[in-house]
């Protein structure tokens, strides 16, 4: 395996973590900054307020995306896989 193959392989990698784990990510953002505009515009600090809406909608995020995220993760695993086979 040349060096180049290896940064390959490291790139491809990161951009799988970034498209497995984005969604959860921006969600959670947006359920956030609508939760905080919220806060402020009704004065209300109560802190169960972030945290119980952003876990809720993760869970919602994860299982509804599940079959897609692992479908990446699995196409990246079938790719390595067959490089290893390969080498010599």
């Amino acid at each position: 395996m040349t060096p180049t193959e290896f940064v390959e392989i490291v790139r491809q990698g990161i951009f799988v973590l970034l498209i497995i784990g984005a969604p959860p990510m921006l969600i959670s953002l947006a359920v956030g900054l609508i939760i905080s505009l919220f806060q402020a515009l009704t004065q209300i600090q109560e802190a169960t307020l972030t945290f119980v809406p952003k876990i809720i909608t993760m869970l919602l995020t994860l299982i509804i995306m599940m079959p897609f995220m692992l479908a990446r993760l699995i196409d990246f695993t079938h790719g390595l896989m067959d490089r290893v086979a390969h080498i010599q």
